[in-house]
């Protein structure tokens, strides 16, 4: 999914774009989905792309929604330098916004912990 980058600034929040399309950060234990456990899925705030299911979220602790697995294809990885560490990037894969990042230090069998910015997700319920 190709946007100009003014296609991206007329359809997001000046927050979700900062997060979507420049990779930034919102402050921990401030999202709205931090500490949210309805049945659903989360989708991406960019293109409506399904990322994860409520079933796979848990409370890590770390102040930001975290899932212990995403939906099969809906997430690419890409390796970030950023901040003087290594850590793995996750986007979308249909639109490539910036989603968070991933660590393997999950509390689950998957032993994976993605950890995602609110303001990069919608969420539509199972009710």
């Amino acid at each position: 999914m190709k946007k100009q980058e003014q296609e991206w600034k007329e359809k997001l929040s000046e927050e979700q774009y900062k997060i979507l399309r420049e990779a930034g950060t919102e402050r921990p234990f401030t999202g709205e989905y931090n500490m949210h456990f309805e049945d659903g899925t989360y989708k991406c705030a960019g293109c409506n792309t399904p990322l994860f299911t409520s079933n796979t979220k848990f409370d890590s602790g770390c102040g930001w929604p975290s899932f212990d697995e995403a939906i099969k294809g809906s997430i690419e990885y890409k390796q970030d330098r950023t901040l003087g560490m290594l850590r793995t990037e996750i986007v979308c894969a249909n639109c490539g916004g910036h989603l968070g990042h991933v660590f393997d230090d999950g509390p689950t069998e998957t032993g994976k912990r993605y950890c995602v910015n609110s303001l990069s997700l919608n969420f539509n319920s199972k009710t």
